[in-house]
């Protein structure tokens, strides 16, 4: 089975496996199932995602796979378990190849691979051995998912028939180890940033009054299939005029007119990576001057907020920071006055009407990644940095979003840098 992306070194799952299990309780199984494969109605099916845990820690990447950590095992073999669905002719005729047994190994540094149907007698051996069960749950902050999933009928399948056996959740750890990316995920998100940027210079040369707002969607799915990307990492949003104050603005289906901002949150995946790119340029090829004074403050708090992304950092705190930076800029834009900060309401303040969500949130296999939010900031954790100002009776909404990446000393990488972003930039660009 072949990917649009190029070959993953297995040493990186390798690595990811041994961290993974130098966090497992003694006498503990781990088991991570694949993502269900979701119909939309008759035969039709909607294009297949892998879980990212089961890719973290294998880099198996397809449907009805799943992976079996059992350090503890009594024999050798059975201390790491991939089990697969079996490829036949068949299937090779009608859906493709699956991997193969020894593709198998090549792509996770798995030794020991099964076909499924080999799986409970397999599982029910080695739980007999086992004490504790970890199940691969989903506690991000962010999660609200009431479907349930291939891995919530396992649970439940083993909770009936292993009651005896204690049942941990994986996510503590998962969210630890995710959180933290190691040298060969960071050169692959940077890919994906890569191919952002071929997207969003195509999108300069193209974006002009009377274009489409779906039209400008098509030219950036185009560079980014071209570039071995699945295409898009999250759901994009392409706003113009009033729809950019529309924080998920989604609809992507309106014209866009002279003298409005045009703004494109958009990102390209790559190996299941994600990039979280997010720009916003004049539709006419130039700013005014209102909408150079307003993107100017954008870019500033930006700027400035990317200082603060280093080791030991508060997420809250950091956040707190941020918030004095835009009361400051937009002080200076007349948007508030002083009167309005000095009554403010302390758990919405004067910003917040302007400039009502976060600045950064972690990035990675998902474009909101797991990682730790409540302890402080690591070297390798990836963030993105997001300012906006909105200001719909103005028809206007900037936003800027870069991923940088926390170093061990001073300021965090930058690995959208090559992405233009001040507005000289910006307009030679539109009028070259």
């Amino acid at each position: 089975m072949t990917m649009k992306y190029l070959p993953i070194d297995s040493e990186l799952f390798i690595k990811n496996r041994s961290k993974f299990v130098a966090q497992m309780i003694p006498n503990s199984i781990a088991v991570f199932n694949s993502n269900d494969i979701f119909s939309t109605g008759a035969d039709s099916t909607l294009p297949f995602h892998q879980h990212r845990n089961i890719f973290y820690l294998s880099g198996v990447d397809q449907e009805e796979s799943i992976l079996v950590i059992c350090p503890n095992a009594k024999h050798e073999a059975h201390r790491e378990i991939l089990f697969l669905k079996e490829t036949n002719d068949h299937i090779a005729i009608w859906e493709g190849a699956k991997l193969n047994k020894k593709q198998a190994t090549e792509t996770s540094g798995v030794k020991t691979i099964y076909w499924l149907e080999e799986f409970d007698t397999v599982f029910e051996s080695l739980m007999a051995d086992a004490q504790v069960l970890y199940f691969n749950n989903n506690n991000h902050y962010r999660q609200a998912v009431e479907m349930e999933t291939r891995e919530d009928r396992f649970i439940k399948t083993v909770k009936e028939k292993f009651s005896n056996h204690k049942i941990e959740p994986n996510f503590p750890i998962m969210e630890a180890l995710r959180g933290i990316k190691e040298p060969e995920e960071i050169a692959l998100i940077q890919t994906a940033c890569e191919i952002t940027e071929k997207g969003f210079k195509r999108v300069l040369g193209f974006v002009k009054p009377g274009v489409m707002e779906y039209e400008i969607e098509a030219e950036y799915a185009h560079e980014f299939l071209k570039n071995r990307s699945k295409g898009f990492a999250y759901t994009p949003i392409i706003g113009s005029g009033y729809n950019a104050c529309v924080l998920h603005y989604i609809e992507n289906n309106q014209k866009c007119k002279a003298g409005d901002m045009l703004l494109m949150d958009v990102g390209a995946e790559y190996a299941n990576y994600s990039s979280d790119m997010t720009r916003t340029i004049p539709v006419s090829g130039r700013f005014t001057d209102r909408q150079k004074a307003v993107y100017q403050a954008v870019l500033n708090v930006k700027n400035e907020a990317t200082k603060m992304l280093l080791p030991g950092t508060i997420w809250e705190d950091y956040h707190v920071e941020v918030g004095k930076l835009m009361t400051s800029e937009l002080l200076g834009l007349g948007l508030i006055d002083k009167a309005d900060v000095q009554n403010e309401d302390p758990k919405w303040p004067a910003y917040k009407k302007y400039f009502m969500h976060g600045t950064s949130h972690h990035m990675g296999l998902d474009t909101h990644d797991f990682g730790a939010l409540k302890s402080p900031m690591q070297e390798s954790m990836v963030f993105t940095v997001e300012p906006g100002i909105y200001i719909p009776e103005e028809k206007m909404g900037i936003r800027l979003e870069d991923d940088v990446v926390i170093q061990s000393h001073g300021a965090p990488l930058n690995l959208m840098k090559n992405i233009p972003i001040e507005i000289d930039e910006i307009e030679t660009f539109m009028n070259a």
